[in-house]
């Protein structure tokens, strides 16, 4: 498996600044873009193409928290996280309000006016308010527990610049939960789309 880390020269940890490094992905893409040498055999325009689309992926995959864990567990521990399905610890209330939220979303959005009166037009506008503020106040309450969970990557990074050794079980539980959200958002984008249209 590539280390991704080191290969953008960055050190295994759990949270990085995102405007480092991508100031450090362009200065090293820079150096090996492939119209940077024009004049080269197709054998070494392959080669710098794939140094190219490495430096990509890795920018790809580190510039994402969900992502950047998931590589540096594999990369610790030598494994891919396990339980993913598991819910994890202090998210069961929210992984209720998020799956019954969306539910009864669902039910408004299947119920379809029998009438196009204006009266009962009127009435759905407002209950299509009224369900899109419900899912955006679920969307920020989601935001929230998501910067908290940034908030602990970077105590931990700075706790492992300090001499500690990283938690992996602490990683792989604030991994799961970021796949959670992650699918909560989008399942709540989804609904609010669906309600604007």
């Amino acid at each position: 498996m590539t280390d991704y880390f080191a290969l953008l020269k960055e050190p295994r940890q759990p949270w990085l600044d995102a405007g480092a490094l991508k100031d450090k992905f362009m200065a090293l893409s820079a150096q090996c873009h492939p119209d940077k040498f024009p004049g080269v055999s197709p054998e070494e325009k392959e080669e710098i193409g794939n140094r190219y689309s490495e430096l990509n992926t890795a920018y790809q995959c580190l510039s994402q928290t969900r992502s950047r864990l998931l590589h540096l567990i594999e990369l610790e521990a030598g494994t891919k996280p396990t339980d993913v399905q598991r819910i994890p610890p202090g998210t069961g209330e929210l992984f209720m309000e998020v799956g019954q939220t969306c539910s009864q979303a669902g039910k408004f959005l299947e119920e379809k006016p029998l009438s196009d009166s204006p009266m009962l037009k009127a009435r759905r506008f407002v209950e299509q308010m009224t369900w899109t503020d419900k899912l955006t106040q679920l969307q920020n309450k989601i935001g929230s527990l998501a910067a908290v969970l940034e908030d602990e990557l970077k105590q931990m990074t700075e706790a492992q610049v300090q001499g500690s050794p990283l938690p992996l079980v602490r990683l792989e539980e604030i991994y799961r939960s970021l796949s959670y959200i992650q699918r909560w958002n989008e399942q709540i984008r989804e609904k609010i789309v669906q309600l604007a249209l």
